[in-house]
């Protein structure tokens, strides 16, 4: 008998930052994630990003924290942009990160009446590239950045109608 894995969410919570900062694996993984941050990502770090943020949100997997993200910009009635998409290393390919996004669209249109969602991808981050066609979203930009170390690369700008 094949047991099916539970998906639910919560706003996060400070009690969960503990658990969310061990979520990325190395330096390039939290650069994905979070830019602005350095390496190692800590609780301080992360809490200061919730705290400039909105509507920071957990996946629990089996009722585990599993996932995580927020909008680091909003503008009623027309769109949110989602930040900090972080899954946890043993929650990764069990739907987590796609689950996560369908939470926060929902949470764009009504907390903010979002008409659309942005989501911006690293050129590196293949799972983020494969993960935001699949789910509707189109791409519509691309700029340039600066990795840690100075090295140029490519930050691709997804849009989706909500």
């Amino acid at each position: 008998m094949t047991q099916t894995a539970l998906l639910t969410h919560r706003p996060a919570s400070a009690a969960d930052l503990s658990a969310i900062v061990e979520f990325p694996q190395n330096a390039q993984e939290l650069f994905f994630s979070y830019p602005k941050a350095d390496w190692p990502l800590s609780v301080g770090q992360l809490a200061a990003a919730m705290a400039e943020r909105r509507d920071s949100t957990v996946v629990l997997l089996n009722d585990q924290v599993a996932g995580f993200a927020n909008f680091y910009q909003w503008q009623y009635g027309d769109f949110c942009a989602l930040g900090n998409l972080m899954v946890a290393p043993w929650a990764r390919g069990q739907g987590v990160a796609g689950y996560l996004l369908t939470v926060m669209e929902q949470l764009a249109r009504d907390h903010y009446k979002a008409t659309r969602m942005q989501v911006s991808c690293f050129n590196a981050n293949s799972a983020g590239l494969l993960l935001y066609p699949k789910h509707g979203y189109r791409l519509s930009g691309l700029v340039e950045r600066r990795d840690p170390h100075g090295a140029r690369v490519a930050l691709l700008q997804f849009d989706k109608a909500l």
